[in-house]
């Protein structure tokens, strides 16, 4: 008999040790691959997913200890891997009959363990460290929240305040544990399944303010600054090299909140005895950094995971080119949705237009492929002449922040080039990878601020910091800190530079901003761009189409690469100096974004034209600037 859609939400380890038994007369039945594909159908229902309650939106205490539970999040970090017992025997104290039990997806097993049985088998998993995705929009989450239709607690007795006090006060990062082999030693307290339900709930409620002393001194190791919410460790069974660091996750699987988790890790002393070998060779800060309390830190494990193309809660999560019937209707859509936001982003940027077309081009840039070691489709923008008044560059990241999924705004000012970590750095002491404000998901828009800049001097981690930003815009990538040497990490992020003078890191394109609005109106005509704000059904169309337009595929045909072959060669004829092939690689560059912002996935004769055309106008104003301005660049 199939289970209930009540049973395998609430109770999964339910289902995984009835096929266990059911494998016991079978050893060949592959019981393992079958519940994992269980599992895999039932969320492939209709709507299933949305039955199971997530980790992002709900209060942990509020969580079912033992049951399924989705995580939307990133990887941070990596542990190595550690050994559980995959089966063990227990033994009746009183009748003495021996049962064998399934050690998957559990932390803690029953009392009763035989340690001496020749039926035990240690298998092996691995662990990450999951957070949130780093700079997720207030907009994503909250859409992803009104969507769930997980049954939890009677709304009115939700208190998330209480909860959010244990994720914020209580940091932590990574626990990696070869532990499970001490574990049953727990007994007494461990046996999860024999707790009842008001039990664990009591004890996973109760638990952040009695963490509260202990876990001051916890990072939860986010890698942008006043992030909030849930740290996960994920315990992995299989296929783990099928994943990558930094990859965005929604896992599905069992969470373990279990109090014996915290117990362990504080009583490790006293078990010295029966712990597994390799724990004695972890130092006090690795214990404390890879064994958090579960009530802070809880454990998921794993039985599916899916990469997400993208976090945006609008779309299909399958890639675009798997949903026909939405591609289809949304790229009837695009040119009309573009004027929209063309007008809109002519308004935001002061009246500038051209402006508006450039900025619109960056938001959908994306590194489709790389040769070599040059990213291909990167499109990093310059936006300079913007205003210091009336907090113009901050408004208009705000307006940034309701559009994209995902993003952050970097201040550059002297102080934060001189006290940040941008780059990840390993902290061998700990074993674990101390985040950056530059480990990102791909496709964050990353917003740096140069008008924050003054005078004074860059010290060794300000040009450090400085070299990063550099390196992230050129090349895409990011060169992890592993003290002794340093490991690249490939990246694809959308970076905006906000200047008043040509900015001092590298871009793509730069434009000047032509401003209409005169600076004593400036700060009225802002506040009535804040005052009145898109309506929520229209910025959700620009929210689909800047995503949209991200994902479509793109080629150019073999006419159209003739054709323009000779356009070069025939600019170039009259004044070889006034075409580079920079300047043809930039233009092909803006002629692939016009054509997809337009929903077009091939090059035409129009869109080319049009390239040239706003290459054009955006070299010329260029021109003027520099007459106006002789020293600036």
């Amino acid at each position: 008999m199939m289970p209930s859609t009540h049973d395998w939400i609430n109770c999964p380890l339910g289902v995984v040790e009835g096929m266990f038994a059911a494998s016991q007369n079978n050893p060949n039945s592959g019981w393992e691959a079958k519940a994992v594909e269980f599992f895999k159908n039932q969320l492939k229902e209709k709507d299933a997913h949305t039955w199971v309650p997530s980790l992002n939106d709900v209060p942990l205490h509020y969580l079912k200890p033992n049951s399924l539970v989705k995580f939307r999040c990133f990887i941070q970090d990596m542990f190595d891997p550690e050994f559980f017992m995959g089966v063990y025997e227990t033994v009746d104290p009183s009748t003495k009959a021996k049962v064998l039990r399934c050690g998957k997806y559990k932390d803690v097993t029953e009392c009763g363990v035989d340690f001496n049985s020749s039926n035990t088998v240690t298998a092996e998993r691995q662990t990450f460290y999951c957070v949130p995705i780093p700079g997720e929009n207030p907009w994503v989450k909250e859409s992803y929240a009104s969507t769930s239709q997980a049954r939890v607690v009677p709304s009115t007795s939700y208190a998330p305040t209480r909860q959010k006090r244990s994720y914020e006060e209580d940091d932590d990062d990574m626990d990696t544990q070869p532990q499970k082999q001490r574990e049953p030693h727990a007994g007494p307290q461990s046996p999860t399944e024999h707790h009842g339900n008001g039990d664990c709930k009591r004890q996973e409620t109760e638990a952040p303010s009695n963490q509260t002393a202990s876990a001051s001194h916890l990072d939860l190791n986010f890698p942008l600054p006043g992030e909030k919410g849930p740290s996960c460790l994920v315990k992995v069974y299989e296929d783990w090299e099928s994943f990558k660091l930094n990859d965005l996750l929604e896992v599905y699987g069992i969470l373990s909140v279990n109090p014996a988790l915290s117990a362990l890790a504080d009583e490790k002393d006293t078990s010295s005895s029966i712990q597994d070998p390799t724990e004695c060779m972890e130092t006090a800060e690795e214990q404390r950094v890879h064994s958090p309390p579960a009530s802070l830190v809880p454990r998921l494990h794993m039985l599916y995971a899916r990469p997400l193309p993208h976090n945006n809660p609008l779309l299909p999560c399958t890639t675009v080119e798997d949903n026909s019937a939405f591609l289809s209707s949304s790229l009837s859509e695009m040119a009309s949705v573009r004027a929209e936001l063309l007008a809109y982003f002519t308004h935001i940027l002061l009246g500038d237009a051209l402006a508006a077309e450039y900025l619109i081009l960056h938001l959908i840039s994306n590194v489709y492929t790389r040769r070599d070691v040059l990213p291909l489709g990167k499109f990093t923008l310059n936006l300079s002449g913007c205003p210091t008044a009336a907090s113009y560059t901050e408004r208009f990241y705000q307006i940034i922040q309701q559009l994209v999924p995902s993003s952050y705004y970097l201040g550059m000012s002297l102080q934060n080039m001189n006290q940040m970590r941008l780059v990840p750095k390993k902290d061998y002491v700990a074993n674990r990878l101390v985040s950056g404000a530059l480990q990102l998901a791909r496709n964050t828009s990353l917003f740096l601020d140069e008008t924050q800049l003054e005078q004074g001097q860059l010290d060794t981690t300000g040009v450090r910091n400085v070299t990063a930003l550099g390196n992230l815009i050129s090349w895409q990538k990011v060169d992890y800190d592993f003290n002794y040497h340093q490991m690249e990490f490939p990246c694809n992020i959308n970076v905006l530079i906000v200047s008043e003078g040509r900015s001092l890191l590298p871009s793509d394109c730069q434009i000047h901003l032509q401003s209409q609005v005169t600076a004593p109106q400036l700060e009225e005509y802002l506040s009535s761009i804040h005052m009145h704000p898109q309506s929520s059904s229209q910025l959700n169309k620009f929210r689909i189409y800047l995503c949209m337009a991200r994902q479509l595929d793109y080629n150019i045909s073999d006419e159209m690469t003739k054709s323009v072959e000779e356009d070069f060669v025939d600019m170039r004829k009259d004044d070889p100096q006034s075409v580079s092939a920079e300047d043809l690689h930039r233009m092909l560059v803006v002629a692939r974004l016009l054509s997809l912002s337009l929903g077009q996935t091939s090059l035409s004769r129009d869109s080319w034209l049009r390239a040239k055309h706003i290459d054009m106008l955006r070299r010329s104003r260029m021109e003027q600037h520099k007459c106006v301005n002789g020293n600036e660049p």
